[in-house]
């Protein structure tokens, strides 16, 4: 059997390209700064604020907490989210060390 294409990489590369993916949608980037403005959890104003329809809503805060950038917990019937203050902080370091990285040789 062979590789498959993310094993050729490391752990840190499939790690940034993972996330990088995740943040790689406006719809995304507006939830976190939505969540990171409120410092708080938030069960249903996503919608009203994102102005996407619920299911879409729903699919973006899955990716976003598969990578583990947010999480959430159950309140009644809804699941509220918020910033995953710990993962974060390591997300920002991660990207931070990889953005950081300069280049030694001249370019064309």
């Amino acid at each position: 059997m062979g590789l498959t294409k993310s094993e050729i990489f490391t752990e840190e590369q499939n790690k940034i390209a993972s996330i990088a993916k995740v943040l790689g949608h406006p719809a995304r980037i507006a939830i976190l700064e939505y969540l990171i403005k409120l410092e708080t959890c938030v069960c249903g104003d996503l919608v009203k604020e994102i102005s996407l329809a619920q299911p879409t809503i729903s699919q973006h805060l899955k990716e976003l907490k598969r990578v583990g950038i947010i999480k959430g917990t159950i309140e009644g019937t809804s699941v509220c989210y918020c910033i995953d203050e710990e993962n974060w902080e390591e997300i920002k370091s991660l990207l931070g060390l990889f953005l950081n990285k300069n280049s030694t040789g001249s370019c064309c």
